[in-house]
């Protein structure tokens, strides 16, 4: 486990993270490092924060306390974030009307990519075939990669995923889980939600846990699947 202390030597850094919703608990003074090229899975029951705690990373969510950093630098406007972190929502926001084309052409005229960055993203994602189909005519699988290749557009250092297998059967899975290891392994920071243990199993090399708000374990998955956390959880 990182101490507070640490927090701010290391590659992205969320310290004192906060926010509470009118009549419920949301996300209490979150404190925790990542180390580039992490691979971390946040688990939790069903309203413990999670959701809340990337959108909040994302700068999707405005804080009532706390900071997050990258590489040492707080992000504070849209163009600077997006070079930096990528986020994928459990429902990805896309244009379903316009085609997987211009959902990628447009993210990237918006946050100054290349143009050849959406031809590299076709291919990368394996889109091709699917690049002039509105995006409401494709599968949820296919969304996803539509979804998760549009963060990556600008080629930021950090991806967030949340619930990235959410509703999906079990061979687009996992293609997913595939497509997951493949993007770490050009050295991307990842943090992904997750109620699957065998996601969390098969992808994670670090695993935080959420209760009410509060991140009550950190550490190695074998000792996470060891825990009593991972017990109250789903046996």
């Amino acid at each position: 486990m990182v101490s507070v202390l640490g927090v701010y030597d290391m590659y992205l850094a969320v310290h004192g993270l906060s926010k509470v919703y009118p009549g419920k608990r949301g996300l209490l003074a979150a404190s925790f490092g990542v180390e580039r090229g992490e691979l971390v899975a946040i688990v939790g029951h069903n309203g413990a924060g999670k959701s809340t705690l990337l959108k909040l990373v994302a700068s999707w969510l405005i804080p009532d306390a706390g900071q997050v950093t990258v590489d040492g630098i707080e992000l504070r406007d849209r163009l600077a974030l997006v070079r930096k972190i990528g986020f994928v929502p459990e429902s990805p926001n896309l244009h379903e009307g316009f085609s997987v084309d211009y959902n990628l052409a447009l993210f990237a005229s918006l946050f100054g990519a290349p143009a050849a960055r959406v031809e590299d993203t076709l291919k990368e994602f394996k889109l091709l075939p699917f690049r002039r189909n509105a995006v409401r005519t494709l599968s949820k699988g296919l969304k996803q990669r539509v979804s998760i290749g549009r963060s990556l557009i600008v080629d930021p250092p950090v991806l967030l995923l949340d619930e990235p297998t959410s509703a999906l059967d079990f061979e687009t899975t996992k293609d997913i889980y595939r497509l997951i290891h493949r993007i770490h392994s050009l050295g991307k920071t990842i943090l992904f939600t997750s109620h699957r243990p065998e996601e969390i199993r098969f992808l994670a090399t670090r695993i935080l846990v959420l209760h009410e708000g509060a991140i009550v374990f950190d550490g190695p998955p074998d000792a996470y699947f060891q825990s009593t956390f991972y017990q109250t959880l789903y046996v």
